[in-house]
């Protein structure tokens, strides 16, 4: 009987460490799951190329999140890293480009202008007593717009000696994940062995108690927003590294996914606990999430759905693991024998790591039979109608000829469709279609497609150094030249107008923009009042609109350089609309073509969306299959105005 209360108490014991185990290593558990499902989910998952990508894909946030990580022991929040970065970024470029300081010196002016950017966040929130939230908040507003302002909202391209960070080393290891590796250690050291680092804990355990023992927490904070600053610089310039541009929307949302890191990783948002490893961690989660859903099809709707519960679960875990009276992770403050124990966590996790990997590849070996006949399609974003048209018809094409067709959705971010590029790569696609957001920022992916023989087709905007086996596209310059001479007949070639601009940096908008201004030169009676951007967005398009009515009540037309902005135009002018002011729109989504049947839109330059969609498919297949294509499919523009939208088919 005593033999069995001893085996019922070491069973129990036995059970209770499996489960302090898993409590204490939540997010090493949960990164070891994610492993095993995506490996039994696909078999193009544990490729030695995909495994780089998910690290390359991780390396930006993780080295955003480990700044982020100084300010959260320490009970703050910084929601600026992501505009800091941008802006960083844009600093190195225009310094080292437009203004011909040399290119050592542009990196320093770049990293002191993250860490200026992080001082001027310790200020407000130490001596101006402002809301960490607050503060932060309104430089992710100053830095996104400092950015804008400097690149005049157009891409500068990255000076090729900074660019070889996002380059590989002997071919195969990519340099930002080594960046991440040293930012990591970086984190860690500051965190477990230096005086500041002490500072944070104690600071995020309970502010009144270390002021009260003696540390100056104003200084220290204005130190702890520094180092956060300077982290955001150094992801800025390794995420425009990997593009070979620096982007002034670049990194939007960043800092959301930074924090979750963070957070995910075993940080407490109320201060006090954090750690390096715990943020890499909740980084590679975030990226082997990301690159497994893209593997898997999954729409970008649904991957942040997915994102949120993982975080959601991540906060609930913590929640559990303090009322089991798990180990806090704080650095630097457990024994040497904990920190034995932990070492040996980490060892045992990738042993069982590299044996799934093993077994896995086993499972799936063979897997990759009948490649040619999957075709990935990366679009900007199916937040707008012209976009999901070609969706639609790429997809009617597909279905017709029997391919398996993969869609990705960007959401307008270059680095995100970066990611998604070299997911189909290592996912050994026969072919990728895409829709770049900005033709330089897709350079590099596609080039990584070039050189693993993947065929590669444009449509709608074209990429710029590196080759595409065709471009299927309308000429947006064409269109905007067209809209002018529209605009201009409507109006007698006299009168007031006002230009609505898509997002700022995009191809589409500079194109077209462009196209417009070139077309009004031989109408001089017509004067450009005023032009703001409204992102391509309906809502903001009403927006902006209703402002500039404020100043600019007696406009004659408005120009819109797409059908979304222009219904939203139309909203904000009211019964003016299609009366006394011409509005001209630009996409001929069904929405704008029934705008110009009812008259309140006097036209759209329609592309034929469905047609771009349906022809680069065929296309791709016609690459992949080894036949000759013509460098570059034009399909036609048409102004759509009520004359003749009854007889226009798309």
């Amino acid at each position: 009987m005593a033999a069995d209360t001893l085996k019922s108490k070491t069973g129990a014991t036995g059970a209770a460490g499996l489960r302090r185990l898993l409590l204490d290593n939540g997010a090493l558990t949960a990164l070891i799951v994610l492993v095993i499902a995506m490996s039994a989910l696909s078999g193009d998952f544990l490729t030695a190329d995909n495994l780089l990508n998910v690290g390359v894909q991780a390396a930006v946030t993780a080295i955003l999140a480990f700044g982020v990580t100084f300010v959260i022991v320490s009970a703050g929040i910084d929601l600026s890293v992501g505009s800091v970065a941008a802006l960083s970024a844009t600093v190195l470029a225009w310094t080292a480009t437009s203004e011909g300081v040399p290119v050592w010196i542009a990196v320093i002016l770049a990293i002191a202008t993250g860490i200026a950017c992080g001082l001027v966040n310790g200020v407000l929130i130490s001596y101006g007593k402002l809301p960490p939230f607050i503060a932060t908040l309104a430089m992710l507003s100053v830095g996104r717009g400092l950015s804008l302002v400097i690149s005049q909202g157009s891409p500068i391209a990255f000076p090729d000696s900074v660019s070889h960070l996002g380059d590989t080393l002997g071919g195969w290891l990519p340099v930002p994940v080594l960046v991440m590796i040293v930012m990591g250690v970086i984190t860690a050291v500051v965190l477990g062995r230096t005086y500041i680092g002490r500072a944070m804990y104690a600071i995020g355990g309970n502010e009144e108690a270390a002021r009260l023992s003696g540390l100056r927490v104003k200084r220290q904070k204005l130190v702890i927003y520094a180092l956060s600053g300077l982290f955001a610089a150094a992801a800025g310039i390794v995420l425009a590294s990997r593009l070979s541009s620096a982007q002034p929307q670049a990194a939007q949302g960043y800092e959301l996914d930074a924090i979750a890191a963070v957070v995910i990783g075993g940080a407490s948002l109320a201060g006090g606990t954090g750690k390096a490893s715990g943020t890499l961690i909740g980084a590679l989660i975030l990226a082997v999430l990301r690159n497994g859903l893209n593997l898997l099809s999954v729409s970008a709707f649904w991957q942040q759905v997915v994102i949120g519960v993982v975080i959601a679960l991540a906060v609930l875990l913590d929640t559990v693991r303090r009322k089991a009276g798990a180990a806090p992770a704080a650095a630097g403050a457990g024994t040497p024998g904990g920190r034995g124990r932990q070492a040996a966590t980490y060892v045992i996790a990738a042993v069982v790591a590299a044996a799934i990997v093993g077994a896995m590849s086993f499972l799936h070996s063979g897997s990759s039979a009948g490649k040619n006949e999957k075709v990935g399609l990366s679009l900007s974003t199916l937040n707008n109608p012209f976009f999901v048209q070609i969706k639609e018809g790429a997809q009617e094409e597909a279905d017709r000829l029997g391919v398996d067709l993969t869609v990705t959705d960007a959401q307008n971010d270059a680095s995100q469709q970066a990611n998604q590029l070299q997911n189909f790569t290592s996912s050994g696609v026969g072919a990728i279609v895409v829709n770049p957001v900005d033709s330089d920022a897709a350079g590099p992916a596609v080039r990584g497609a070039n050189e693993a023989d993947i065929p590669v087709v444009g449509v709608d905007r074209g990429v710029n150094k590196a080759e595409t086996a065709a471009l299927v596209a309308s000429d947006n310059v064409e269109g905007g030249r067209l809209g002018a001479e529209a605009l201009a007949e409507k109006l007698g070639g006299k009168g007031t107008i006002v230009i609505l601009q898509g997002q700022a940096g995009t191809s589409a908008s500079r194109e077209r923009g462009a196209g417009f201004a070139e077309g009004l030169k031989e109408y001089p009676g017509i004067k450009v009042v005023a032009k703001q951007p409204a992102d391509f967005d309906r809502t903001k398009g009403l927006d902006v609109m209703t402002n500039l009515l404020q100043a600019h009540p007696d406009i004659d037309g408005v120009f819109a350089e797409n059908d979304e902005m222009a219904l939203g135009a139309i909203k904000a002018l009211g019964a003016k609309a299609g009366k006394s002011v011409a509005v001209i729109g630009f996409d001929g989504t069904p929405d704008g073509l029934k705008a110009v049947a009812d008259g309140t839109l006097y036209a759209s330059v329609a592309q034929q969306p469905s047609e771009l969609g349906r022809i680069a498919v065929r296309n791709a297949l016609d690459a992949v299959g080894g036949e000759e294509l013509d460098e570059a499919v034009m399909v036609p523009v048409k102004v759509v105005t009520a004359e003749n939208v009854d007889g226009f088919t798309g």
